[in-house]
């Protein structure tokens, strides 16, 4: 069984410079690949220059992270991907127990690693924690934070079957990846692994979170997350990730997440952030325009039951006040 890692990289030299030599160290078992998305900077230069056993994929344009990976991937050979962003620094031995697991499990096709903070390793990171999960209508949600709370790391969370994994470290079986056509290229970037995991979940592919491998994670490196992009994004690609994957009547889900972002608008209203209102406005315009193409999507594809441990988040966040995975 080979296995890939494969760094996805847009003008992300500082970053190559401080997390690739982590990687390579802590590598042997795998392949390295640089994929570029049509980079400005001295990236490729870098890599070349320091990393000559590096394999360097040169895509043609910046597709984002769903259509960057989509490209490269297709030039990458070996068993299983690593999707690995530019700026997570790995550890020792963190291949080992992922490389084990996709040996003596055949049905687990895609698997999370623990991700910490790479500022405070004492906490979770804000991107995938111990693995995700969705609610009824689609907010995605970790062990290890919820919404912007984030735990303290003290070993809680075992291994488990989990919904969604992180793209910030996102392995897959090459067969897997194949049979799912890839990321869904109109998300560009942010949520694009939970609607692949969605999807998986519909045809009765296991995503598991396995904790003894572990990485840190700076994120935010490439898109802040306060920036209203990163709003805009993550707004409208939960509604493209609802609206094709989850099983239900789609009017009341579609009609309550709307109640919902408004209400979230109001809150960034009453934080006086006015380029996230419209972010969300312009968000749902975008669904909108591609509610088509979505809506015959999920004609076309099974949507499976009880995808859902909790029904709703938002209420057991704001309402109930329980702000850890544990108190769920």
């Amino acid at each position: 069984m080979k296995i890939a890692v494969v760094i996805l990289n847009w003008n992300g030299i500082k970053l190559l410079e401080q997390f690739l030599p982590s990687v390579v160290k802590y590598s042997k078992e795998a392949v390295i690949y640089v994929a570029d998305n049509a980079s400005t900077d001295d990236s490729v230069a870098y890599v070349k220059a320091n990393f000559p056993d590096i394999k360097i994929i040169q895509n043609t344009t910046n597709g984002g992270y769903a259509k960057g990976y989509n490209d490269a991937l297709k030039h990458v050979k070996e068993d299983i991907y690593c999707l690995l962003n530019s700026d997570i620094e790995v550890t020792p031995n963190w291949l080992t127990p992922i490389i084990n697991t996709f040996k003596n499990e055949s049905e687990t096709a895609i698997i999370q690693p623990k991700i910490l903070d790479f500022k405070d390793k004492t906490k979770f990171e804000y991107a995938g924690a111990a693995g995700g999960y969705i609610d009824k209508y689609g907010y995605p949600y970790c062990r290890g934070r919820i919404f912007n709370t984030i735990e303290d790391h003290h070993n809680q969370y075992p291994n488990t079957t989990i919904f969604w994994a992180s793209g910030a470290c996102f392995f897959i079986r090459k067969s897997t990846f194949e049979a799912l056509k890839g990321f869904d290229q109109s998300f560009f970037a942010h949520m694009e692994e939970i609607d692949l995991c969605w999807r998986a979940f519909n045809k009765n592919y296991t995503t598991k979170y396995v904790g003894e491998s572990l990485v840190y994670h700076v994120g935010g490196a490439t898109l802040d997350v306060s920036h209203p992009k990163k709003t805009y994004l993550n707004f409208r690609n939960s509604l493209f990730t609802l609206t094709k994957n989850a099983e239900g009547n789609l009017f009341i889900l579609v009609l309550t997440r709307l109640i919902l972002d408004g209400i979230a608008a109001l809150k960034f209203l009453t934080e006086w952030k006015p380029k996230h209102i419209f972010a969300i406005l312009k968000a749902h315009f975008s669904y909108y325009k591609h509610l088509g193409a979505l809506l015959s999507w999920r004609k076309n594809n099974t949507q499976k039951a009880k995808y859902f441990n909790q029904k709703s988040v938002v209420w057991s966040y704001f309402i109930s006040k329980k702000q850890k995975f544990s108190q769920f």
